[in-house]
């Protein structure tokens, strides 16, 4: 890539944080390519309206400064050796190419992106571990993009992070012991805190409101009396994580992988959790309908 082009970047695939991602650098004038083989007319919508391009992998790997791979964390790795695959083939027909970086830019845990930096080590495409914090961009607001990289991909990582001024908020991880998989573990601990909480806190309410009703409007009264920064948390978060739910389920059976068993078994439950959220945001009724409830009730106080 030479230092007065605009960069072109790779964004797979084309879901909420994807195609906003995209649309960032698209408005700073970056070409974005996405592969929108299979993808629903949704998805083709929310690419076209962010001005990314549908091509195939093998273009994108022929074409691409970057790669940024936004999946769920299911798809990362697989995803990872799809790719090489197009990149391989094409190293090997002599085309010619710019160097090739490849984000993983996923909720896994250490170990799921070691193991995709490991897939890569041997090929021209270099790998940088990263981990988006937040959620999708919009007016005003961007998530941080945390990456790390080996330590003789410094630079790489360096230039990644003056991504900046197309759009993206990055702050690359250096200091002691820093490398591939810290970015990914900074993703864990937080979503670990931040989601799991979510998860703790739906648990309570529902296994209160099984015990009976009045037992949930007991519990309101006594957060709202003993503990009320958590109940105005429950009160911002509950109603958003519910269609999001089915996207959290893999997240935290990450992050238990990351923390190891024992511990780490308190996110399988979590994982558990989601998935029941998830069957009743599209069944209807029953556990949604209890948590607005509470919700509702928990604004009229």
């Amino acid at each position: 890539m030479s230092a007065t082009s605009l960069p072109i970047i790779g964004v797979v695939a084309a879901g909420a944080m994807g195609s906003a991602v995209a649309s960032n650098l698209t408005k700073a004038g970056c070409t974005v390519l996405t592969n929108l083989d299979g993808r629903s007319e949704a998805t083709r919508k929310r690419a076209h309206d962010a001005g990314m391009k549908d091509v195939s992998l093998a273009d994108m790997a022929c074409r691409a400064d970057w790669v940024l791979s936004i999946l769920p964390p299911s798809d990362a790795f697989s995803f990872a050796e799809k790719f090489l695959a197009e990149a391989r083939d094409l190293s090997a027909a002599g085309a010619a190419r710019k160097p090739l970086v490849f984000v993983d830019c996923n909720a896994v845990n250490p170990e799921t992106a070691k193991r995709i930096a490991w897939l890569l080590g041997g090929s021209a495409v270099k790998f940088i571990d990263a981990g988006i914090i937040g959620g999708p961009p919009s007016p005003g607001y961007d998530p941080t993009f945390y990456a790390s990289a080996d330590e003789k991909d410094v630079g790489i990582l360096d230039q990644f992070a003056k991504l900046s001024q197309y759009g993206l908020k990055i702050s690359p991880l250096k200091g002691e012991g820093a490398g591939v998989g810290d970015a990914s573990a900074l993703k864990m601990s937080y979503a670990g805190i931040t989601k799991g909480t979510t998860g703790i806190f739906t648990t309570m309410i529902l296994a209160a409101h099984a015990s009976s009703p009045a037992t949930a409007q007991a519990l309101l009264h006594e957060l709202h009396s003993s503990q009320p920064v958590f109940l105005d948390r429950i009160k911002k978060i509950i109603l958003p994580m519910m269609p999001k739910a089915y996207r959290w389920v893999g997240e935290m059976e990450e992050i238990a992988g990351f923390v190891g068993e024992g511990e780490g078994d308190i996110y399988n439950g979590l994982a558990r959790l989601y998935e029941r959220i998830e069957k009743s945001v599209e069944e209807g009724g029953g556990d949604v309908d209890v948590l607005k409830q509470f919700v509702d009730d928990a604004k009229r106080l």
